[in-house]
């Protein structure tokens, strides 16, 4: 490893984190007037009983509003080959998540009524059972309440340095 210091502990934070490799997920939300979803690499799972998972959000993003006032919501773990997914769902100014799947197919989850789009690895629908405000981030701990789908097998999309490398197979 080569070392090289950071003068600034912010930017050097910002630094070692894009050299994590995380698993993509896509939130999705069913608000009253629109489906919202957001691509997030931020989620862990938090504990198997109960089953209880973890994601981190922008504190200022209208997906971090809706869940400070909704409880429920579904995240998808994508397949690698859904990079053209997450990236829609990461743009910003993107519209709601009933145009961005429009093309792809798609089902409405039974306990949370949000959009989750079919071919991913995994699918779990949540209950939300904590909201933490941390930084410029929120932590939203939720209990999964359904796991609506898990692929036998597939490649995950990663995210590493910025970008989704291709998995060296």
């Amino acid at each position: 490893m080569q070392r090289t210091p950071a003068a600034d502990p912010v930017a050097g934070f910002e630094a070692a984190l894009g050299v994590i490799a995380s698993g993509v997920t896509l939130v999705t939300v069913a608000d009253d007037r629109e489906d919202i979803g957001v691509t997030v690499s931020a989620f862990c799972p938090v504990s198997l009983r109960p089953p209880l998972l973890l994601i981190s959000l922008i504190a200022t993003s209208y997906p971090a509003e809706l869940l400070t006032r909704l409880d429920t919501f579904a995240v998808t773990v994508l397949a690698a080959g859904q990079r053209v997914l997450a990236g829609r769902f990461a743009a910003a100014g993107r519209p709601g998540a009933r145009l961005l799947l429009a093309d792809v197919p798609h089902h409405r989850g039974e306990r949370s009524g949000a959009l989750i789009p079919d071919g991913g690895l995994a699918a779990l629908e949540c209950s939300v059972d904590r909201r933490v405000p941390a930084g410029d981030h929120l932590l939203v701990i939720a209990r999964v309440l359904a796991v609506d789908a898990v692929a036998e097998s597939g490649d995950p999309l990663i995210r590493f340095a910025g970008r989704y490398p291709a998995l060296a197979g």
